[in-house]
């Protein structure tokens, strides 16, 4: 990473008032060679090291001009060695610091990084997910011309996808246990929350198959017209002409209803004004 831009930074040396035993070393040294001796340790790949070195330089010389380029380096290694909650720490404040510079997207993008990448951690229920969606459409939103933007949409739309997948599973979940009610909840909501994911084809098929065995033949029928006039190709929507098939239901033939229809029955069938 190169940062030409160089400004002083103000920040409370309170906030590091544990020095280290490393940290001590630092203490006769001028910020650039602070600063080339943490470049010495990224290149030795020894990461953790590293960033605890770039921030001796906000430690120590909060004024110099080396301590911007170390709060945003550390913030970097700080997350390739996935102690995200120490690379957020060092994002913020270089946000806070620096709001105006020509790297607080980049900045912004590590704050959303450090929940995006533990989309996987399944122990916080999502909530890693929906931070991560909002951090990410602040990247968007906040800094919409920078080179961070485009990729910000992008995982934005698999964070969606990774939080409407969860929802699925859930409802599929009380699908299989005939506990009706709460799985059309679920798929009701990927449906509205997560219009633009891959799982809204199913999630209207199973909207049909749950209508249907409530005995909801209208909302059933609601719910495949949606699905035959925006997926008429998918495997759900001949998965949901089957299910008519099976119980000998007439399914409506027009997959093409008119805009006020359409609007009519999202509103009841995927708002849920029905129940």
């Amino acid at each position: 990473m190169k940062f030409q831009i160089l400004i002083p930074l103000v920040v409370s040396l309170s906030f590091f008032a544990a020095c280290s035993e490393e940290g001590n070393i630092y203490e006769s040294m001028s910020p650039k060679q602070i600063y080339d001796d943490a470049q010495r340790q990224v290149n030795e790949a020894l990461y953790d090291d590293a960033a605890a070195t770039f921030e001796e330089i906000e430690r120590l010389h909060p004024y110099s001009d080396w301590a911007r380029r170390g709060t945003i380096n550390a913030a970097y290694y700080y997350g390739r060695i996935n102690d995200y909650e120490k690379s957020r720490s060092a994002a913020n404040r270089f946000l806070a610091s620096y709001p105006g510079d020509r790297n607080a997207a980049y900045a912004k993008y590590l704050v959303a990084m450090s929940y995006y990448d533990q989309l996987d951690d399944r122990g916080r229920d999502q909530e890693n997910t929906m931070e991560a969606l909002k951090e990410l459409q602040a990247v968007t939103a906040e800094y919409p011309g920078s080179d961070y933007a485009r990729s910000a949409e992008l995982k934005f739309q698999l964070a969606a996808n990774h939080m409407a997948s969860n929802e699925m599973e859930i409802g599929r979940f009380y699908l299989k246990r005939g506990n009706y009610t709460a799985a059309i909840n679920r798929f009701q909501y990927v449906i509205r929350e997560y219009e633009t994911t891959a799982h809204v084809p199913e999630a209207l098929h199973r909207l049909v198959e749950a209508y249907l065995s409530l005995g909801l033949l209208d909302e059933a029928r609601e719910a495949a017209v949606i699905l035959g006039y925006n997926f008429q190709s998918s495997e759900w929507y001949e998965d949901s002409h089957a299910l008519f098939i099976e119980r000998d239901l007439d399914l409506p033939t027009s997959t093409t209803p008119s805009d006020s229809l359409l609007r009519q029955v999202f509103r009841q069938t995927i708002g849920g004004e029905w129940i």
